[in-house]
């Protein structure tokens, strides 16, 4: 395949790939992306740890602390790394989840989800110049029915936290 960069931006890029599938000449654009990870956090009282974050142009949405891959990034250490950024605590340990393409027909992100354990409040929250966000903590089983009347939307939360429940056996 032949590809042709069209755009390089601080997160992602956008191709055109060109060539031939099965003897078929196809034509495919794609959204590239390093990847991110996320994590599916509980307090000590056992409540998950979410953060309410401004997400352009839907407003305010409830979703799992995540974030990009730094270039050559392992998947866990940027989880280590992100929880501690926007919440503030850190992990004893990151117990590999699920691993998901978001949007696998025209993006090359893939999202890495982690469980973590053994948390301990750290520090104040280290926010990008651009990361509008506070820490909101809510019962797992409130948070299953947010996700089944449509309140929580977002794909990584969603995802984690219906894979946890389907592991736990709580549905």
């Amino acid at each position: 395949m032949k590809k042709t960069k069209i755009y390089d931006g601080k997160i992602l890029g956008l191709s055109v790939y060109e060539g031939k599938i099965e003897g078929r000449t196809v034509r495919r654009e794609m959204i590239e992306h390093r990847g991110a990870s996320a994590m599916l956090a509980f307090d000590e009282e056992n409540k998950v740890i979410l953060v309410k974050q401004h997400r352009f142009p839907h407003g305010y949405v409830l979703e799992i602390p995540a974030g990009t891959l730094e270039k050559k990034e392992e998947p866990i250490k940027c989880a280590f790394r992100e929880l501690e950024e926007e919440t503030g605590y850190r992990a004893k340990k990151m117990t590999p989840l699920i691993t998901y393409y978001p949007s696998i027909g025209y993006n090359t992100e893939v999202i890495h989800c982690f469980v973590a354990s053994g948390l301990k409040k750290m520090a104040d929250l280290k926010l990008d110049e651009d990361e509008i966000l506070s820490v909101v903590k809510i019962d797992l089983k409130k948070l299953l029915t947010m996700i089944k009347t449509g309140k929580v939307q977002d794909s990584k939360t969603i995802c984690a936290v219906l894979t946890y429940a389907a592991e736990k056996k709580l549905f």
